[in-house]
C-alpha cells in the first residue's frame, strides 16, 4: 500500500500540470472555431522536460560542516515554463527523499528526512514559473537530510524527476575531509 500512495505522489505533479495544460488547449480549440482545419489536441507533455536543471556544491567541505548544494533551473526557451516543486531543494526543507546519495564504494546514504504524503492534485502554488530565457535557483544543505558523518567522496543524483518533471539533471561529487 505505502508503495503504491508513493508511485502516485512521485507522477501527481506532472499529471496534473499535463491535465490543465491539455484542458487549456482544449478551451483555446474551441474559441479559435473559426479556423477551416481543427488541428487534434494534445497535452504539452514537454513543459519541464525543457527545462534544463544544473546542481552545483563546493567540491570540499570539512565533516560536519554545511554541504550546501545548489540547484538552478535554466529556461532556454521562448516561452515561460513552470515545474512542480515538490522533491525539489525548492521546497526549502528536505520534504521527501529526491536525491541519491552515495559513498566511494557506491554504497547508499541513509536519509534521515520526513517523508511527506500529498494531496493530489497539486495546488497551484506547487509550480514554480520560470520566465523565458530565465533560471530560479535554491540552496539546500545535504546534512539536513542525509547521514553524511563520515570523510569520503559522495556521489549526488536528482531522483525527484517522477514528480517534479525535471529530467535534464547532472550529478555532483563532494569530498568530505
Amino acid at each position: 500500500m505505502a508503495v503504491g500512495l508513493s508511485i502516485l505522489s512521485f507522477t501527481a505533479c506532472q499529471q496534473s500540470q499535463n491535465a490543465q495544460s491539455a484542458h487549456n488547449d482544449t478551451t483555446q480549440q474551441a474559441q479559435d472555431s473559426t479556423a477551416a482545419v481543427a488541428e487534434p489536441v494534445t497535452a504539452d507533455t514537454s513543459a519541464a522536460s525543457v527545462l534544463q536543471t544544473v546542481m552545483s556544491a563546493p567540491e570540499k567541505v570539512k565533516a560536519g560542516k554545511p554541504i550546501l548544494l545548489k540547484f538552478t533551473v535554466n529556461n532556454p526557451s521562448d516561452k515561460e515554463q513552470e515545474f512542480c516543486k515538490w522533491h525539489t531543494p525548492f521546497e526549502q526543507r528536505f520534504m521527501n527523499s529526491f536525491f541519491e546519495v552515495t559513498d566511494s564504494k557506491g554504497e547508499a546514504v541513509q536519509y534521515k528526512g520526513v517523508m511527506a504524503k500529498r494531496v493530489t492534485p497539486p495546488p497551484a502554488d506547487a509550480y514554480i514559473k520560470v520566465a523565458a530565457k530565465g533560471n530560479v535557483s535554491a540552496e539546500i544543505d545535504l546534512l539536513t537530510g542525509y547521514n553524511i558523518t563520515h570523510p569520503g567522496t559522495y556521489k549526488v543524483v536528482y531522483q525527484g524527476e517522477g514528480v517534479s518533471g525535471l529530467t535534464k539533471v547532472n550529478e555532483v561529487t563532494v569530498v568530505v575531509e
